[in-house]
C-alpha cells in the first residue's frame, strides 16, 4: 500500500496478529519488545478508526438524515426505529434486523456499551437503502 495510512511496521504488525500471533511472537520475529509491538498495534488501529471516521463522513454527504438514536437505546430497538423511519420517506434499507445491529457496532464501537448506546447517533440513509452512521 503506497501512500496510505498504515507505516510498513503498522502493516507487518496486523498481518502477523491476522496470522494469530502473540505480540511476544510478533517481536521476537520483528527484534523488539513486546511493548513496542502493542504501540505499534495501538497505534495503527488509531489510524483505521480515524480513516473509517473520516470515511463515514464522506458517505453521509451523499445521504439523507434519517433520525438521531437517543442515547440509552437498546441496540434491539435501533433496527424497528430505523426500519419505521426509513419506510415513512419510502426507502428500503439493505439489512435485516441483525446485520443492522452489527453494521452499527462495527460503524461506532464506542457509542454502546452492553446492550445500550452511550450517546446520541445520528443516522443517515442513501436512496439504496444503505445506512450511515455519524
Amino acid at each position: 500500500m503506497k501512500d496510505g495510512l498504515l507505516t510498513d511496521r503498522q502493516m507487518e504488525v496486523l498481518r502477523y496478529r491476522k496470522q494469530g500471533l502473540t505480540q511476544q511472537q510478533i517481536a521476537d520475529i520483528i527484534n523488539t519488545s513486546k511493548a513496542n509491538v502493542c504501540t505499534i498495534e495501538k497505534s495503527a488501529m488509531e489510524n483505521i478508526r480515524r480513516a473509517k471516521e473520516t470515511l463515514e463522513f464522506l458517505y453521509t454527504l451523499d445521504s439523507t438524515h434519517l433520525c438521531t438514536l437517543a442515547g440509552g437505546t437498546d441496540l434491539f430497538d435501533i433496527p424497528s426505529i430505523i426500519f419505521s423511519e426509513a419506510e415513512k420517506i419510502n426507502v428500503k434499507v439493505k439489512y435485516d434486523t441483525i446485520s443492522l445491529i452489527n453494521h452499527l457496532r462495527e460503524s461506532r464501537p464506542r457509542s454502546y456499551k452492553a446492550r445500550c448506546l452511550c450517546e446520541d447517533v445520528e443516522v443517515y440513509v442513501t436512496d439504496e437503502g444503505e445506512i450511515y452512521f455519524g
